[in-house]
């Protein structure tokens, strides 16, 4: 039987996942800085609003004060404290829309005209006294109040006014949460379709080569995820090792792949993974002396998994690709020349090799390489045995520029 050579692959990634990664990294972009322009913008309009509404009400504040000046003159001119003066004064208060409280100071003492009793004014012996709150505004409305009537020359009238209206504040910031919700509205809405399309896109979607030691000199492809399933046992896994091959179950290849490539990852160790299939068997009973053989030539028992109806996965810590392929071009020839009434053909069993290779990647990603390889194999009857080999640093320069 004249022996099948075949050359590693270099596997880079292909023009078209690369184009979807960098839409995928601009979309994220744009999305970004749409956000970030409405976030500032709402940050921008309420500083805005609020100082115009804050020199707005200094501005009324000013003329109200202004106002209630000329009435407690106009009215101290008649009869200054009187129940006339009172009520006067009072009612001046009563029609403003800022100014708070007044105080009015004479030489024979300080008089308070006050909408809401105790709530702008503090009474400190027996001197009426502004309170210090954070609505009221710190500018200082002052005026002398000469009245004619009132003896002596210190009499003035000062008040205190509010710096906000609270209406007018809640509306700006009603705005304003309504412009932040909307900027969360694009954000998450962005997100949920990037997320349906990420579910959309292979993440096989690789461009190969591969050479042999043929007058084939190239030979280039491109490959999805495989569509096809395989049949698999009605019952679930009872026990380590399927009865049917005396292997372990299909369901236990990702959770132990996994925890080799840690260990492996650990210490610096090359794993290899192989996946083969019997594609012309004649019973189960072959497929199970033949898994045995595998036990004999690839690794150890507790290693080996079923592999849809008539496959093998083989996990092999601590070897190179090299030497994996070495085992798997062995176990072919034993197959075909120990089981010759099992198969019709050479290319009836079919190996998909790939390995750690120094980088570090997850058990999904492993069993996706082998899985193509397989693929592969399966298809090109003349060469039933091909492996991935991948470039460590052109695979961490993929990594790094699609994270």
């Amino acid at each position: 039987m004249e022996k099948i050579q075949n050359k590693p692959w270099n596997i880079p990634p292909s023009k078209e996942q690369g184009f979807m990664s960098r839409n995928s990294a601009i979309l994220s972009a744009g999305i970004a800085a749409i956000c970030i322009v409405i976030y500032l913008a709402a940050i921008v309009q309420f500083t805005i609003r609020l100082y115009l509404h804050v020199d707005k009400s200094k501005i009324a504040a000013e003329l109200e004060f202004s106002q209630i000046t000329a009435i407690a003159l106009v009215s101290g001119a008649q009869n200054f404290m009187d129940q006339v003066y009172i009520d006067n004064m009072n009612k001046a208060l009563s029609n403003t829309t800022r100014i708070e409280a007044v105080i009015i100071s004479t030489q024979d003492g300080e008089y308070a005209f006050e909408k809401q009793k105790d709530y702008a004014i503090t009474w400190v012996n027996n001197s009426p006294r502004f309170n210090n709150k954070f609505i009221f505004s710190n500018v200082n409305y002052y005026r002398p109040l000469p009245i004619p009537e009132v003896r002596g020359l210190n009499t003035s009238i000062k008040a205190i006014a509010i710096a906000y209206d609270y209406n007018d504040i809640t509306k700006i910031l009603k705005d304003t949460l309504l412009i932040i919700m909307i900027g969360f509205a694009i954000a998450f809405f962005a997100m949920l379709i990037q997320l349906l399309i990420g579910k959309k896109e292979p993440e096989n979607d690789f461009s190969y080569s591969k050479s042999y030691d043929t007058d084939k000199s190239y030979d280039s492809f491109n490959y999805k995820t495989p569509d096809e399933s395989y049949e698999t046992s009605d019952t679930g896994p009872k026990g380590l090792y399927s009865p049917r091959s005396n292997i372990g179950w299909e369901d236990y290849i990702m959770d132990r792949l996994g925890s080799e490539l840690h260990r492996c990852s650990s210490s610096e160790k090359d794993l290899s993974f192989i996946l083969l299939e019997f594609t012309d068997l004649a019973n189960d009973d072959v497929y199970g002396q033949s898994a045995e053989e595998a036990v004999a030539d690839l690794s150890s028992r507790d290693l080996l998994f079923e592999y849809g109806r008539w496959g093998v996965a083989a996990i092999l810590p601590g070897i190179s690709l090299e030497t994996a392929i070495t085992k798997s071009e062995k176990f072919f020839q034993r197959i075909i020349e120990k089981y010759p009434r099992g198969y019709s053909n050479s290319a009836a069993i079919n190996i998909g090799l790939t390995s750690r290779s120094g980088r570090l990647l997850n058990a999904e990603r492993l069993m996706l390489e082998a899985r193509e390889a397989l693929k592969k194999a399966s298809s090109d009857p003349a060469t039933p045995i091909i492996a991935f080999k991948s470039d460590p640093e052109k695979y961490r320069e993929f990594i790094r520029t699609h994270s």
